[in-house]
């Protein structure tokens, strides 16, 4: 597993997700562990590098 840190783009605070690099392409939704607002993450990895990180938030 691959700790990423990464702000919100709801309440700004800095936060991190576990990210597993075995999984090449990933697309999901997490809840922020802060203000418990849905984050959709686009993130991809190559040779298990981190090539693209993406947290965005979701309109309500």
């Amino acid at each position: 597993m691959f700790e990423h840190f990464f702000q919100c783009p709801y309440c700004w605070e800095e936060i991190s997700v576990l990210l597993d690099p075995s999984v090449r392409q990933q697309i999901y939704i997490e809840d922020c562990e802060n203000c418990c607002n849905p984050i959709e993450f686009v993130v991809s990895f190559h040779e298990n590098e981190l090539q693209a990180f993406e947290a965005n938030s979701i309109e309500q």
